[in-house]
């Protein structure tokens, strides 16, 4: 890994995309041709894309099994992914791998079948998260579903392609403190 090929490596680069090509499991990316876009994807000398950036979309993946793996045999610098697009898929889950990648900052999860509002509890430990989507779900569903995502992830600033505003967060703020009790209450009516 050079110098250049990190400095190189650059959210301004096309994406990785494997969008509309029927993919199942992750494993068949490394059979898979991405998509060609106007610019051509540029790659370090092993080979490996140099994009931060890998959509996935409208394929038909249920889980993320391999996914780590798969993503550092394809990108040069995984560690740098900051845009990952799994819009349009099968998954019921919010996979924990997606936390592993601390400078994400985009996250398209709109149009799959996640189940539980409190999957969004796992995406809190991503520090540059700044632009979620998770509308199309049947979470979506859910009474109180933005101001619960708002207050789970208070610094992104873009849910389900709509800007968050200073009234989004303070509507959340008081949704939060009508509808979710603090940990040390529970933990005493737990104890007792």
């Amino acid at each position: 890994m050079s110098k250049e090929d990190y400095m190189n490596t650059s959210v301004q680069e096309p994406p990785l995309d494997y969008s509309f090509r029927s993919i199942h499991v992750i494993q068949d990316l490394t059979s898979e041709e991405p998509r060609t876009g106007l610019r051509p994807l540029r790659h370090s000398k092993s080979g490996k894309s140099l994009t931060q950036s890998l959509w996935l979309n409208n394929n038909v993946l249920n889980d993320l099994k391999d996914f780590s793996h798969v993503v550092s045999l394809l990108l040069e610098h995984p560690e740098n992914l900051a845009w990952i697009d799994l819009s349009f898929n099968d998954l019921t889950s919010i996979d924990p791998v997606l936390t592993t990648f601390f400078n994400l900052s985009v996250l398209y999860l709109h149009g799959n079948s996640i189940q539980r509002l409190g999957e969004v509890n796992k995406l809190a430990v991503l520090p540059r998260l700044r632009s979620l989507t998770l509308h199309g779900n049947p979470i979506e569903e859910e009474k109180g579903y933005r101001q619960y995502v708002l207050c789970t992830l208070p610094r992104i600033t873009t849910f389900d392609f709509s800007g968050v505003t200073k009234a989004d967060r303070t509507t959340a703020e008081v949704w939060k403190r009508m509808n979710i009790k603090p940990k040390k209450f529970r933990i005493k009516q737990n104890a007792l």
